[in-house]
């Protein structure tokens, strides 16, 4: 991907940020799993959620989960970029 661009929506989910990439090649957006999560559900523990929903489409033999990628993302933590769907 060349000269993707790293942003952040939160005028959609009630100023709740969710890191996004764009992919200039492909013209298409890659979401944060995790920070969807948090803004739709208002869970306290997003990453977990995460997990067991990966669990439980496996587990029903869904394709779904293998469409899904990891793409460096900046972390709010420290503001480095690491490969990931979610950040702890």
């Amino acid at each position: 991907m060349k000269e993707n661009s790293l942003n952040t929506i939160s005028n959609l989910f009630e100023g709740k940020e969710i890191r996004s990439i764009w992919d200039t090649e492909k013209e298409e957006y890659y979401f944060n799993v995790v920070d969807v999560i948090s803004a739709l559900t208002d869970s306290k523990r997003p990453k977990r959620y995460w997990t067991d929903l990966k669990k439980k489409l496996i587990d029903e033999g869904s394709e779904l989960y293998e469409n899904i990628v990891q793409l460096k993302m900046k972390s709010r933590k420290d503001g480095k970029n690491y490969l990931q769907y979610d950040e702890e």
